[in-house]
């Protein structure tokens, strides 16, 4: 690959092409790479359905699942009679009182990391900040975050045993559910068992499908994320003070990193009859990939777009994706982000990176670094919050 920039191994067949062809478990699927077709495919689920159970995640997830997830894999307008039963709770993100919760929750994971001679990032603050932070979302214990601590980076995919750990997930969402059959409480279950679709209660495989996504889906693309940004502050102390200079700047640089960071490469679509995409073939029910890490580097779309800039504006990035499919969750990543450079910027005065460990996407056709798997630094108060 010759591209220069080790987020975006996509850039010579996005330039020749438009598209690359990739395989999966021996499937093949092709990947679009372009902006504009990859947010024209997003939108044009007749032809690249999500209709496809277990097969929209790649590489496709029969092994490590029982139940399609909700609402991701359904299509309009099942998809968004399913959307919208967990919309409310999704939408507790933008509440005055859940902004101040997680706000306070970043500050208390930065005094505790900084009070220490040295903290790894992944595992002792990305990690207990998203599970934390979920509690909130889901209105449970935040006990319960310890539970989901335990499962890793990944529900499926963090070290090997991906189907006892799916097995796993499973049974503690189905546990979860039963304890919640009388449907009193305010929690996330309880929710689900008194949610109706079209006039009917949800299956028990409905209802363990808008779980399983809920704790799947947000996970490692909110722990990359974090990761990268402690990373790149520790590189590039001019970033954590041009925040600390003008406050305003945090809502563009959550985009940014959002962009630059897309730690979700790309998604996959089931094409219902035979397609020919950039002149290449796609057969009926053979996949196509929605490239979001080529999409969000496109140089037609964004100047320069191996440099992270603060202050980027427009910024169309695709990072939570685009069409009707766009992540439910975005409104509470995009806060986590917020409230984590703006405590960066309020309370730190610089980060000493002491051992890192990329983390980087091997494929037979590109190599990607996404954030880390280890990143161990030493957090430095500012003087002021000492």
């Amino acid at each position: 690959m010759s591209s220069a920039c080790p987020h975006d191994p996509f850039k010579d067949a996005r330039t020749a092409k438009g598209v690359l062809p990739l395989r999966s478990n021996d499937e093949p699927i092709l990947a679009i790479l372009r902006y504009r077709d990859v947010r024209n495919a997003a939108k044009d689920w007749r032809t690249f359905s999500s209709d496809a159970p277990f097969r929209v995640p790649i590489p496709s997830e029969e092994s490590v699942r029982s139940v399609r997830q909700l609402p991701i894999e359904a299509d309009p307008p099942e998809h968004g009679d399913y959307r919208k039963l967990v919309e409310p709770t999704f939408r507790r993100p933008t509440q005055p009182e859940f902004i101040r919760k997680v706000e306070a929750l970043v500050n208390s994971l930065l005094e505790e990391a900084a009070a220490k001679s040295s903290v790894e990032i992944v595992r002792e603050f990305a990690l207990p900040l998203q599970s934390r932070a979920l509690t909130y979302l889901l209105n449970m214990p935040e006990s319960e975050a310890d539970v989901w601590i335990g499962w890793g980076v990944h529900v499926f995919h963090d070290g090997p045993g991906g189907a006892e750990k799916g097995a796993n997930l499973d049974a503690y969402i189905r546990r979860k559910l039963q304890e919640s059959t009388t449907g009193a409480g305010d929690d996330f279950f309880s929710e689900l068992t008194r949610a109706s679709y079209r006039g009917r209660p949800l299956t028990e495989d409905e209802m363990v499908g808008f779980a399983n996504l809920t704790f799947a889906g947000g996970r490692d693309t909110i722990i990359h994320t974090v990761s990268h940004i402690i990373g790149y502050m520790a590189e590039h102390p001019e970033a954590l003070a041009a925040l600390r200079d003008d406050p305003k700047l945090v809502m563009s640089a959550t985009e940014e990193f959002v962009r630059v960071v897309t730690p979700l490469t790309h998604i996959g679509r089931k094409c219902p009859v035979a397609t020919v995409v950039e002149g290449e073939t796609v057969e009926a029910d053979q996949r196509i990939a929605l490239c979001w890490a080529s999409a969000n580097f496109d140089e037609t779309v964004f100047d320069a777009p191996e440099e992270v800039r603060l202050d980027r504006r427009p910024n169309p990035h695709i990072g939570f994706g685009s069409g009707v499919h766009s992540c439910i969750g975005a409104a509470h990543a995009r806060l986590i982000i917020r409230s984590l450079l703006k405590n960066l910027a309020e309370r730190v005065e610089a980060i000493t990176i002491l051992e890192q460990q990329p983390h980087i996407e091997v494929k037979k056709e590109y190599q990607r670094q996404v954030a880390y798997d280890a990143l161990t630094v030493r957090i430095h108060r500012r003087a002021a919050s000492a």
